[in-house]
């Protein structure tokens, strides 16, 4: 819970933790995890056998960093962050965020501050509540694809199935262990949310499309294998 210093100003959040899956990142992995920093005193970079230095810049930037010696997927890093995280009793939220720098910490901490006010247990961030983020007809068919493929797997009704940026209470990470390791653990996310059948909201957010994050976005092809691996799995 946030506290407030003698200056006035507002203490970082000590009680939520930030988990980061981090594989190839080296280009902004250093400013994501430094304006995490002013807020969140725990921000944790599960690094997922990157072949570059980011393990090392978030290491420097203030992150702490955990380690898999090969690459194995960003529902694996995930989980990895979450077993993590439970072992320090003090956790009473996670929020995940990705590293490519397209997530705002305000929305995350607007997010966070409503799981806690409304006691809901997960929320979840949506590009498509208002209409900030203009993410373009391809990213829009990749989208709608993994979020008419979650409402028939899940029986949720998200707006936006693959956003990244979520609050999830500790109660849930508990209550979660991820099996599917490549891009489709988002939507088992949900899956095992549903069946527990615990509180869960989306929130309005804006995500930040730069070069960058464009270059390293999810293709058609990508979306295709989500719906894939739901089914065989």
């Amino acid at each position: 819970m946030t506290t407030t210093k003698k200056s006035g100003r507002p203490a970082r959040e000590a009680d939520a933790w930030v988990v980061i899956p981090l594989f190839n990142e080296s280009e902004v992995i250093s400013s994501v995890v430094t304006e995490l920093c002013q807020s969140f005193e725990h921000v944790v970079c599960v690094d997922d056998g990157s072949s570059d230095d980011s393990a090392e810049l978030a290491t420097k930037a203030g992150a702490r960093v955990l380690r898999h010696p090969i690459n194995l997927g960003q529902g694996a890093a995930l989980q990895t962050g979450f077993d993590y995280v439970l072992t320090h009793e003090d956790a009473t939220h996670v929020i995940t965020f990705d590293a490519d720098g397209q997530h705002r910490v305000s929305d995350a901490l607007e997010m966070l501050e409503l799981a806690r006010s409304k006691r809901i247990s997960a929320v979840f961030g949506s590009r498509f509540l208002d209409k900030r983020t203009k993410p373009g007809l391809k990213k829009k068919v990749v989208l709608t694809v993994a979020v008419i493929a979650t409402r028939i797997f899940t029986g949720l009704r998200l707006t936006d199935a693959h956003n990244g940026l979520r609050v999830l209470s500790r109660e849930t990470i508990s209550k979660i262990r991820m099996e599917q390791n490549g891009m489709s653990h988002a939507s088992e996310i949900v899956h095992q949310i549903a069946k527990a059948r615990l509180a869960w909201r989306e929130y309005p957010v804006e995500i930040l499309y730069t070069e960058y994050s464009k270059r390293k976005g999810q293709s058609l092809l990508n979306s295709i294998n989500i719906v894939i691996d739901l089914i065989v799995r």
